[in-house]
């Protein structure tokens, strides 16, 4: 009687990458160069004018839309979509200006709030003209309100599809 455990199958032979079209590199390279070209003018317009990226000023914005300008810090990075230890050094910096403060959350000890200061607001109000007429002369006056509309559909769809609601969700916030 033979007992050795029978051979594992031979591993199913790899498939090919569906490799893009011409046109789909096309449409590819081009989101690439006008999102990092996009985020560049953006970082560096704010760099100029208040002395901070793109990305603190969007966790001052939702600050400001928030209820009493505050919000749980594990809610705010979901917001933002970035991850905790990247949000809590940017909280860092922001306190450091005077713009954000921390507060530990009465009903979970571990739990801490950002909120948005008096000094934070005034800066927000201060730089977001100039923000906006960035944001608006490097995309929305380059598109009909077509082009608009279905931009935000897309992104829309994209931004869904990366967002799985499933637990063990491989999301920046969750890290």
């Amino acid at each position: 009687m033979n007992t050795a455990p029978a051979p594992a199958p031979a591993p199913a032979p790899a498939q090919e990458p569906r490799w893009l079209t011409d046109e789909e590199q096309r449409v590819w390279r081009s989101y690439v160069q006008a999102t990092t070209l996009l985020e560049d003018h953006l970082d560096r317009q704010l760099q100029r004018d208040a002395g901070m990226p793109h990305i603190y000023y969007g966790l001052l914005v939702k600050l400001a839309e928030s209820p009493q300008r505050r919000l749980r810090m594990t809610e705010l990075a979901m917001h933002a979509k970035i991850t905790r230890s990247r949000l809590s050094h940017a909280i860092a910096r922001l306190e450091k200006n005077g713009w954000v403060r921390r507060e530990d959350c009465p009903s979970d000890k571990r739990g801490q709030f950002a909120v948005l200061t008096d000094e934070g607001l005034t800066e927000l109000k201060r730089t977001a003209p100039g923000h906006v007429t960035a944001v608006r002369s490097a995309l929305f006056d380059r598109l009909t309100p077509q082009q608009q509309k279905s931009l935000g559909e897309i992104m829309q769809i994209v931004a869904e599809g990366l967002q799985p609601n499933e637990a063990g969700a491989d999301l920046p916030w969750l890290r």
